[in-house]
């Protein structure tokens, strides 16, 4: 299954429901709203800085990344960017695709 992390900034209103319903209660909710969506939660962290907290998910595809994703945004109560992550695999597969690109200027 695919992986993505989400990287969440929570607004004023996000921290005050952070704050009221508790971070491992977040996770959990996030863990379950996941597993709905047919992934697998594997991990959540919170952090310093302009990102409130970064969530691993594999998920079976783009469009239950993407559903997610909406749900969080419309909610108001945070800013949401997915990244859709690569295995060393992938990217061995990828480089060895002759792609007929040439640099601006060669």
């Amino acid at each position: 299954m695919p992986k993505y992390m989400w990287k969440v900034s929570y607004t004023a209103e996000g921290i005050r429901g952070l704050m009221k319903q508790g971070a491992a209660d977040r996770a959990a909710q996030i863990a379950q709203i996941t597993a709905g969506n047919g992934g697998v939660l594997e991990g959540f962290y919170f952090a310093f800085g302009d990102t409130d907290a970064y969530v691993i998910s594999e998920l079976p595809g783009d469009t239950a990344a993407a559903a997610i994703s909406l749900a969080v945004a419309a909610s108001g109560t945070a800013g949401i960017e997915t990244v859709k992550l690569l295995t060393p695999t992938e990217m061995d597969e990828a480089r060895g695709i002759q792609t007929g690109y040439v640099p601006p200027g060669a």
